[in-house]
């Protein structure tokens, strides 16, 4: 019987597991009980990530926080060098959602919570954050079922620029509405008044409806 695991899994066995210095993910063999070995896994730092979380409180994301499960020292020293507000290690599908839960009650009713991950470990905390974000080039078919949004390019700086053009686009879309409806009720009331013309009307329908379009279209050059 072949195990290969974390420290856990090697207890459960009663393999008497040496630690490793070097920093990653510590993966423990052990066949038959007997401890065999471990092999290092160590993920390396996208290059725009730092420029990620610089561009995100940009934006005006007021925290950042990691949920891994890398050994604490691994999630201590990138969460370091991205400059991070909070990092979790060492965790379980179960607990990062527990985490989640736990940010969820912590955060301001007007605010949203976003989560970015790419793995099928991912998948449920994707569906529990108000916006569920999964890297579509590497990232797993459950994790990108589970989001809301997906980065085709699997570049973390274009959180920041999706947080922007969703932004401009409800800023336009408020636009519209807001100008659709001023104009109908105005010429509503100068219909009543006996003093609207056919051509305000063919402006309040059509007219309107070329102008809305026109400014949407201004969404394109995002």
């Amino acid at each position: 019987i072949v195990c290969v695991g974390n420290t856990k899994m090697m207890d459960a066995v009663g393999a008497k597991w040496e630690p490793c210095e070097k920093n990653g993910t510590i993966i423990h063999v052990a066949v038959n009980g007997e401890y065999v070995g471990h092999i290092v896994i160590s993920d390396t730092i996208k290059e725009d990530s730092k420029d990620a979380i610089a561009a995100l409180r940009t934006e005006g994301v007021e925290k950042t926080v990691m949920l891994t499960g890398d050994r604490k020292e691994v999630g201590a020293a990138v969460a370091k060098e991205l400059s991070l507000d909070e990092y979790h290690a060492e965790l379980m599908p179960a607990d990062k959602v527990n985490f989640l839960e736990r940010l969820i009650k912590e955060k301001s009713p007007k605010t949203n919570l976003a989560f970015v991950g790419d793995g099928i470990n991912d998948a449920p905390v994707l569906a529990r954050a108000d916006v569920g974000i999964a890297m579509g080039g590497l990232g797993s078919d459950a994790a990108i079922e589970a989001a809301d949004v997906v980065l085709m390019d699997d570049k973390p700086s274009k959180i920041a620029k999706a947080i922007s053009i969703a932004r401009r686009t409800i800023e336009i879309a408020k636009q519209n509405v807001v100008f659709a409806i001023f104009v109908k009720v105005l010429v509503l009331i100068l219909a009543g008044f006996g003093i609207a013309t056919m051509w305000m009307a063919v402006f309040a329908d059509v007219g309107v409806t070329i102008l809305v379009i026109l400014n949407a279209a201004r969404t394109l050059k995002a």
